[in-house]
């Protein structure tokens, strides 16, 4: 077979402004063979091209998230630095280099001849990643906006753009004439408009300021930006397609030109709103009934649509990536949104994206930004630019009241540019309303306006911890009279129905309500964090009940509460979301506790209860976060190991109403702050009807020894009188708030105290499992810092320190396997420990005496007769 070698020249048309074009021929050789069947398939040497493109970008991308981790950058800053890097300001600096340098061979990675190909696959990967960003924007959230919130985003939207309009005539260069400065405004205007959500929401948790009202307002303001920026964009399109026909025609033809490219528009947003939008979300509910979950093929289903949906937007005069955010935009959030979101976020961020920075970054070059421009109008331009959306902002918040550094710094945050920015400044400059010099001007721009947004609030957050006195609060410390504050932490839907219960028995009244913050402990993964967080931002006190999204885990633990809330007038809940990750959740915890004043955090043990009752299924990250918050937590912890503590609270209510008796109580006393916490915690319970609690305090008395040994690993022998002190510090507290408690609770017919003399580990062991192995909920403090006789000898054998050594005797004991167990800890603060031996109670120093002897108890029976 005869085989001959010809040379052909293909051509790529680069466009300028002013209808400049450039045609760039290259030489092409293939192979012809007499067979049509066996030419050689041009993609053999376009594809291998394409993935060795790809996976440099990928590469360098990393790279750049791993050496701007410490500056708190988000996720385009790298994106942004990759696209400069690869592009003519770096890599193109080299061509006057001897072929055999490595950054000139690294140069031919980038050919003309392949960029069709890669600009063909950016925009389909575009098409898919602006699906993602519809996909996790919940529209109806903006009808529940705050005023504030959509006066920010309103003011965010007129001030900056007319703004932008305004400097894309400031004559940064010369020598340039454009063809349609007054659309090539636009696209100036519509790129500093935008506010990206999901960098914005990332920032936010990086500095831990999700929670915060300035947090929630600047993720509410964000989505109204970005909605209108995709809508000025399309406008725009539109607009600019038809003014390059019917530029010399009549006014008349224009605007009607101009309508008449709308219409197919108007009508393919109108179709999709009002008839697709219902139809999935039949679909959806459908589904749910007949099989319960979601298949692949209702994935694949979606991905083909997107397609589709691209496809008819760019023949209506759309961009394609246009018709992908449409799609997006009516699917309703739920669990067929998070499961598109995991399954595909990884790939079209991770591998299809690049392929737009790639593109975007041949395109750029910022050494003619520095040569060719004037520095001076270069500076004011940017000054200007990053300055807009701070003016708008601090202007509306002076309105309402705001101050202004907090006007100030919601201004920054809202500067917080992204992906979507890039698009509209490269679709500028596509159809030939930018030039490039103005690109990089405003490429420069967006890194400068974005890379400071993370590191100074970083270092404002910092500092304002160092300043801020936070204090330490615990339920011993506050007025029983007042509200009490609880924040509970639930990272999975089995953890539910135990910390709700528990709550059940904290005794909510009128005198003394109940205000619980349920935190949703979200790790920040993939983009499906985000879109919890706005759901967050947006929730309201009642539940609708009718509405057809399907609920992920978020939306069923916050409805549980809910509905715990509806059931009890004396409570209030309040939902959030912390979406951070696992291994630095615990400060969006200390956040909430501190900007909330919570007395008491409660969270749920990190393994999961058998039906015979043992624990199994450790999750170590659980674990990391519960030690964390162990550690370093401002306010009093309780961990609840739950083994149907639910049921056990049915059972009370009903007995209560029978006059039967109710739920058993057991709290062991052994002294030390950790146990004084957790039995004014149980006796709060012991107030709530159906409730029986026995108190039993175990004394070890052995040669006249106090009995409480505060730890201290750095002892010296002369600190060895202060720590005897100490000691018998800890055991006068301990007398005194016993004294207190049995003084107030001698005719309360629920409580019941008991005194048990044990002289070593064996007898306190074998009394907890014997004597008191009936109850159903045991409450006990940790022991942190805090060691008596009577549990030295248990600790050696401690696979759970987090539960302490009595905790671990509960937990691990066969005959109290049925039984939950709440392990209580006091503020983990030293300095806070050491106060508290200063405190000086009702009762000074007194020792255990009758209680007629009291002066106070006259008064008391007096009091008793009146309401008996």
């Amino acid at each position: 077979m005869s085989q001959s070698r010809n040379v052909t020249f293909g051509n790529y048309t680069i466009s300028r402004p002013g209808g400049l074009e450039i045609q760039v021929c290259y030489p092409e050789e293939f192979n012809k063979y007499d067979s049509p069947w066996q030419r050689q398939n041009p993609m053999m040497r376009a594809v291998p091209l394409l993935a060795t493109e790809l996976g440099f970008a990928i590469i360098t991308i990393r790279l750049f998230i791993i050496l701007l981790k410490p500056l708190h950058q988000p996720r385009f800053i790298p994106e942004l630095l990759t696209s400069i890097l690869i592009g003519p300001s770096t890599f193109g600096t080299f061509e006057s280099l001897s072929p055999d340098t490595i950054v000139k061979q690294m140069m031919k990675l980038f050919p003309y001849e392949n960029t069709v190909l890669l600009e063909t696959f950016s925009s389909l990967g575009l098409t898919f990643y602006m699906f993602l960003v519809g996909l996790e924007m919940d529209v109806s959230a903006v009808k529940r906006m705050e005023k504030k919130s959509l006066s920010i985003a309103f003011a965010g939207i007129v001030i900056p753009f007319c703004i932008g309009a305004a400097l894309h005539f400031v004559p940064i260069h010369e020598g340039i004439t454009r063809e349609s400065p007054n659309l090539g405004a636009l696209f100036w205007a519509i790129s500093l408009t935008i506010t990206s959500f999901p960098d914005l929401a990332r920032i936010l948790s990086d500095v831990k300021l999700l929670h915060t009202d300035i947090g929630k307002t600047a993720l509410s303001s964000a989505i109204v930006n970005d909605l209108s920026s995709w809508f000025l964009l399309v406008l725009v399109i539109v607009a600019f397609n038809h003014y390059s026909k019917h530029r010399h025609g009549p006014a008349l033809t224009e605007l009607g030109a101009f309508l008449m490219a709308m219409l197919p528009i108007i009508c393919f947003i109108l179709i999709f709103w009002f008839v697709l939008r219902p139809c999935i979300a039949w679909m959806i509910k459908e589904t749910k009934k007949k099989a319960g979950k979601f298949s692949d093929t209702h994935i694949s289903v979606i991905l083909l649509g997107v397609v589709v949906c691209g496809f008819i937007a760019d023949g209506c005069g759309m961009h394609s990536m246009a018709g992908g955010f449409i799609f997006g935009l009516i699917i309703p959030n739920g669990e067929l949104a998070i499961n598109i979101m995991e399954r595909t976020e990884e790939f079209i961020s991770g591998v299809w994206l690049p392929s737009f920075i790639v593109v975007s970054g041949l395109r750029t070059n910022f050494l003619e930004l520095f040569s060719k421009t004037k520095l001076f109008y270069l500076l004011l331009t940017t000054i200007m630019a990053t300055s807009a959306k701070i003016l708008s902002t601090v202007l509306v918040a002076l309105c309402y009241g705001m101050p202004v550094r907090d006007g100030v710094a919601l201004g920054g945050l809202m500067n917080t540019k992204g992906v979507m920015a890039l698009i509209v400044l490269n679709e500028g400059r596509s159809l030939k309303a930018i030039d490039n010099i103005l690109m990089a001007a405003m490429v420069f721009m967006l890194l400068l306006m974005t890379g400071l947004v993370g590191p100074i609030f970083f270092l404002a957050n910092k500092k304002a911890k160092r300043t801020r006195k936070y204090k330490q609060r615990t339920i011993q410390r506050r007025n029983p009279d007042t509200e009490l504050r609880i924040l509970t932490c639930i990272h999975s839907v089995g953890n539910l129905s135990g910390i709700i219960n528990l709550l059940e028995l904290s005794n909510a009244t009128k005198k003394s309500p109940l205000c619980v913050f349920a935190v949703h402990l979200v790790e920040l993964t993939r983009r499906a964090s985000a879109m919890l967080i706005v759901h967050d931002a947006f929730r309201t006190k009642t539940s609708d009940h009718n509405s057809i999204r399907e609920l992920a885990d978020s939306d069923l633990i916050i409805n549980g509460f809910r509905h715990y809330q509806d059931r009890n007038d004396d409570i209030t809940v309040q939902p959030l979301t912390a979406v951070s990750s696992f291994t630095s959740i615990h400060e969006d915890i200390f956040e909430i506790a501190e900007d909330k004043v919570v007395a008491l955090i409660l969270i749920p043990f990190h393994k999961q209860p058998t039906a015979d009752g043992e624990l199994q299924g450790e999750n170590h990250q659980i674990r990391e976060v519960n030690n964390n918050l162990l550690a370093k937590a401002p306010c009093s912890i309780g961990i609840l190991v739950d083994r149907g503590i639910g049921s056990a609270v049915i059972t009370s209510a009903q007995s209560s109403l029978h006059g039967r008796q109710g739920l058993k109580l057991c709290m062991l006393f052994i002294g030390g702050p950790d146990d004084r916490e957790a039995l004014f915690y149980a006796w709060r319970m012991a107030g709530k009807p159906g409730v029986n609690l026995t108190v039993v305090r175990y004394v070890y008395n052995k040669d006249g020894e106090s009995g409480i040994l505060v730890e201290d690993q750095n002892n010296t022998e002369d600190e060895d009188l202060v720590d005897t002190a100490r000691d018998v510090k800890q055991k006068d507290l301990d007398d005194e708030f016993i004294n207190e408690f049995r003084f107030k609770t001698m005719y309360d017919s629920s409580i019941t105290y008991n005194d048990k003399m044990v002289s070593n580990v064996e007898e306190l062991v074998e009394s907890i499992t014997t004597m008191y192995g009936e109850y159903e909920l045991y409450i006990i403090g940790r022991g942190e810092n805090v060691k008596s006789p009577l549990t030295m000898g248990l600790s050696g054998w401690v696979d759970n320190p987090e539960l302490g050594p009595v905790g671990e005797t509960l937990v691990s004991s066969n005959s109290t396997a049925h039984a939950s167990v709440l392990v209580v800890q006091q503020s983990s603060s030293a300095l806070f420990r050491s106060e508290s031996l200063q405190v000086k109670r009702k009762f000074g120093r007194q020792k255990w005496a009758s209680p007629i002897l009291n002066p106070d108890f006259e008064a008391f029976e007096n009091k008793k007769k009146k309401y008996y």
